[in-house]
Formats: C-alpha cells, sequence, structure tokens
C-alpha cells in the first residue's frame, strides 16, 4: 500500500479534521444524491412512493441523447445523468427538470477514439455525485474525472490515467465533505483518490492492486471516526477518506469485486462477483483482519453477481444476474433461507440493476424494463410485476431512483418519470 498526500494540500486536510460535517455524506439530506442514495445501502424512507405501476403511472418519458447506464441522481428541481454518443466517441453530462422531463442543459465532457469497454457496459455507466451545487461525473479513459455547476459550467476536469483493462470502467464517485473521492480500479496502476471538490486538486492517492473493478466506495462510522469501504478483485478495504491511508482488508473468495458493499445491521454485506460466494465483515481494527472481523461466509453456486445485496429486515436478497434467481441469507449468520427463481431470463433478460427498496419492498428491474416488487419473509413474495410501455431496443441496466412520491427509472435511452 503506498499512499501519497500532496504538501499542497495537506493544510487543507488538516483543516478538515477540524470541522463536523456529520458521519456520512448526506446523512440529513433525503435527497438521492449519489449512488445507492443517502445511506448508501438503496433503501428509500418515502411511504407515498408506488409498488405497483403501469403505463398509465408514467408522468413523462424522455428521450435521451446517445446511450449510458447511470443512475440518475437528484439535487433541487433537477436529475443529472451521463450518456455517450456516436459509440463512446463523445461523452455527456446533461441535467433534466424534474417534473417536466425537459433537457435543461447538455455539456459535452470529451471527443475522441473511444477505449476497449463490455458491450453490457458501455462508456457511461458510472452514476454522477453532486453536494447541491455542484455536479461530479467520472468516464474513466474517455473524460476523467469533472466538476460541473448545476447550471451546466465546467467548473474543472482531471485526466486521471489510461485505466487499462477490456471492460471500461463504471465506479461512481462519492463526496465526503468538500473531497471528491474515486475509485480507479484497473489492471494497471489501480487506485482511489480524493480530490478538492471546489478547485479539483489532488488530496491524495493511495495504490489499490492492479485488477479491473467497478465497485463505488462508500463511507460508514467506526468508533466514532469515518472510513472509505470499497469492495475489489481481492477483499474488502477501509480507508482513511482525509489522508487515504488504508486501515484495514478483508480478502474474498472468488475475485472481481463488482458489486458494492451494502451497509446493515453493524455489518458490510458483500458479494464478490466472480461466480458468487457471499460474506459479512464487521467494520474496525487493523490490517489483515480476514480471521478476525469476517462475521460469516456462504458460497454461492451462481453464474455471475453484479448487482449488490438489498437487506429487507433480517435478510440479506442477492440476484444472480444471468440465471434470474434470488436468494435470501440471514444476515447475522449468512444461513441460506431461500432460493427461488424470479423469472425466465430468456424472456425478461438478465437482471445487471442493483435493486432498491422502500415500504419493506425490493425492486429488481429486469433488462427489458420489467420491474419485480418482491418482499422477502419465510420464502419470497412477488407482489406486482410492474411495465412501462418502452421500446423494443431499450435496454434498463440501472437502479431505480425514489423521489418522495415518484420513482425515476432510466434506460439506456429514455427517462421515464413513474407516479
Amino acid at each position: 500500500m503506498n499512499t501519497t498526500l500532496s504538501p499542497a494540500v495537506r493544510l487543507l486536510v488538516f483543516s478538515l479534521v477540524a470541522v463536523w460535517y456529520g458521519a456520512a455524506p448526506e446523512a440529513a439530506d433525503p435527497e438521492w444524491r449519489t449512488w445507492r442514495g443517502p445511506q448508501q445501502d438503496g433503501q428509500a424512507q418515502s411511504a407515498e412512493l408506488p409498488i405497483k405501476w403501469g403505463p398509465e403511472n408514467v408522468v413523462w418519458r424522455t428521450e435521451l441523447p446517445g446511450r449510458g447506464q447511470s443512475s440518475p441522481v437528484l439535487s433541487g428541481d433537477r436529475i443529472f445523468l451521463t450518456s455517450a454518443l456516436d459509440n463512446g466517441r463523445s461523452r455527456v453530462v446533461m441535467c433534466v427538470d424534474r417534473r417536466s422531463g425537459k433537457i435543461l442543459w447538455q455539456q459535452t465532457v470529451w471527443t475522441g477514439e473511444p477505449e476497449p469497454s463490455h458491450n453490457m457496459n458501455g462508456w457511461a455507466s458510472a452514476t454522477c455525485a453532486t453536494d447541491g451545487t455542484r455536479v461530479f461525473a467520472f468516464f474513466g479513459k474517455g473524460g476523467g474525472l469533472s466538476a460541473w455547476s448545476v447550471d451546466g459550467e465546467k467548473l474543472w476536469q482531471k485526466d486521471l490515467g489510461i485505466f487499462e483493462g477490456p471492460w471500461g470502467t463504471a465506479a461512481a464517485p462519492m463526496v465526503y465533505r468538500n473531497l471528491v473521492i474515486q475509485n480507479g480500479d484497473a489492471d494497471a496502476d489501480a487506485f482511489i483518490a480524493a480530490f478538492d471538490a471546489a478547485t479539483g486538486d489532488e488530496v491524495w492517492r493511495t495504490k489499490r492492486d492492479d485488477a479491473r473493478g467497478w465497485s463505488s466506495p462508500i463511507v460508514i462510522q467506526v468508533d466514532g471516526h469515518d472510513e472509505v469501504v470499497v469492495n475489489g478483485d481481492t477483499g474488502v478495504r477501509a480507508y482513511d477518506p482525509l489522508s487515504g491511508k488504508e486501515l484495514w482488508y478483508c480478502k474474498s473468495f472468488s475475485g472481481r469485486g463488482t458489486p458494492t458493499v451494502t451497509p446493515a445491521a453493524g455489518l458490510l454485506h458483500t458479494v464478490c462477483g466472480l461466480r458468487g460466494d457471499t460474506y459479512a465483515v464487521r467494520p474496525g481494527g487493523h490490517g489483515d483482519v480476514t480471521e478476525s472481523h469476517m462475521a460469516w461466509h456462504s458460497p454461492r453456486n451462481t453464474s455471475r453477481d453484479l448487482p449488490s445485496p438489498i437487506v429487507l429486515g433480517n435478510q440479506s436478497l442477492i440476484m444472480d444476474m444471468r440465471r434470474a434467481t434470488l436468494t435470501s441469507y440471514d444476515i447475522t449468520t449468512g444461513k441460506e433461507l431461500w432460493r427461488r427463481r424470479l423469472a425466465d431470463a430468456g424472456t425478461t433478460g438478465q437482471f445487471c440493476a442493483t435493486p432498491v427498496a422502500w415500504q419493506n419492498t425490493a425492486f429488481f428491474v429486469s433488462e427489458t424494463g420489467s420491474t419485480f416488487a418482491v418482499r422477502a419473509g419465510e420464502d419470497m413474495e412477488v407482489v406486482a410485476v410492474n411495465k412501462v410501455n418502452s421500446k423494443e431496443d431499450e435496454i434498463f441496466r440501472s437502479s431505480i431512483t425514489p423521489d418522495n412520491d415518484r420513482i425515476y427509472l432510466r434506460s439506456d435511452r429514455a427517462l421515464y418519470c413513474i407516479r
């Protein structure tokens, strides 16, 4: 592990230590400003969000330029998204009016010859993050990390490298206090780094294991201090958010580390990604905590896991992307409680989107746009299968974004407001 703290910004870091901003990003703000929402666990609290919907519940549908898979994030009356045009030769960040669906502005971040990317990933998969005054977008090699005002003015842009690997990038930036933290996993020169949100100056950079990865960082509070936690090919690692110092790591089993860690019930619920395996980690400790802090480990005989876990009550639900099979695990012991086929993947398409939950119901979106509303008890209960009149060539791989009494559902080429 190698951490570099820029001398020019040490004063900034030390001044941050003296200021209290809360335990985690957006802790007191209900807006869905970042990947997986205010608590970074995919949970929404509103009792007015819909459970069942159909074409008659679509308030508006907006055709988006190009193709993209970033999930919508919200601030005030605005929605922020990214997209890639001309088969990745142009990358844009855009703003959509929350109530009307009108595209308010669209700014080009980068143009050029596209880097390699998996056909299921594309070039605009990383969800934006916003602090309410700025919007942060990450595009990997073709665009790096950039900051924009909510009115579309470019504030700064950083070239973060080539991100060696055949499948592209997808890790979302995360706002912490006045820093933007970005996971830069790749087959070479992998890193995690923090940048001043106002200027783009690099505050710290820490070397990570060289392996492709797409997991987004989260922030948790442990014994009165904050830690940045990131999944990865070799396991889960925690860092000091102000200095980048690696605090602890827990080794994984089957590699890849695509899904983002889900915090719940004092544990960090983790899916390896490459042919499954799930485990839970007690946060905290120092150095290698694999033996001391792994609460449980449960093998998974799966094809490939992309979605992150979602927790309902005492159950952690994990979707097998290709087989459309949903498995429930006891969150305290890891015991498999039940395993059920949710749908015929040959008909619905795969389940790539990470689920969200509200009103004790989890929502799983298939590639064809069918959203399965599931409750978890002694067995799986499907309470609704929701659809919109999408076009045949639309592909749904983004997560739902809840918003008080409505939701936003994005396909690769359109954004739906549903109420």
